[in-house]
């Protein structure tokens, strides 16, 4: 079942579905997992759905296989691929990786709990200025922003409805760039596990149709 007040419905979403007019890109966070509320996971191998991720995934997958998308893009991190995967086996559609799409790199906070990042300076301007500071050893908001916004303009190219499952900073970056949104405005826009936000490009512009469309597992 889809949430009206916040969630994509199939006919919302089926509006990039044969348009001639505008390419819809639809980023997708993957589904749930055990260490998402407690660790800094970042690109740390191995984190994986779990029973609620999977579920959450399953209900996205049938709300995607009814805009008929041409082409399934996901980050190379294991829970994106995963999440891709329950997609793909509904759509009928191989999963492609692109790199563009992956997690933020985290340097040195990454596998590191919350609790203790807490007490750390640093992370704690990261949450204050996050268009001016960057993870010890990581990457920027702005790096980050760059490689993501560069690929969905690549995207403009194929037409028809595309779908990209990543992570919660990618999406954010792009949605940002899109609401023509300075970076310390992150706390602004919620990407929640399992939800869809779609970019709409048409002609020589881009707008953000869609903001953290919940899908209820």
């Amino acid at each position: 079942m889809m949430k009206p007040a916040s969630g994509p419905t199939a006919s919302s979403l089926v509006m990039g579905k044969g348009s001639r007019v505008a390419t819809h890109i639809h980023l997708v966070r993957h589904g749930h997992h055990s260490l998402l509320s407690g660790m800094l996971c970042g690109r740390m191998p191995g984190v994986q759905l779990d029973e609620l991720g999977c579920r959450q995934m399953a209900a996205v997958a049938e709300v995607i296989s009814q805009i008929g998308p041409i082409a399934l893009q996901s980050s190379p991190q294991r829970r994106a691929l995963q999440s891709a995967g329950i997609v793909a086996a509904r759509c009928g559609l191989a999963v492609e990786v692109v790199s563009a799409f992956d997690e933020i790199d985290m340097g040195a906070w990454t596998g590191v709990e919350f609790s203790r990042l807490a007490l750390d300076k640093d992370w704690q301007r990261w949450n204050e200025k996050r268009g001016s500071s960057q993870p010890p050893g990581g990457e920027s908001m702005i790096a980050l922003q760059t490689r993501v916004v560069a690929h969905i303009e690549q995207l403009r190219a194929l037409g028809g409805p595309i779908v990209v499952v990543s992570h919660a900073e990618p999406i954010r970056a792009a949605v940002l760039h899109y609401l023509q949104w300075s970076l310390d405005d992150f706390h602004s826009v919620a990407i929640d596990p399992a939800s869809v936000s779609t970019i709409s490009l048409e002609g020589s512009r881009g707008r953000v149709a869609r903001l953290n469309g919940e899908v209820s597992a």
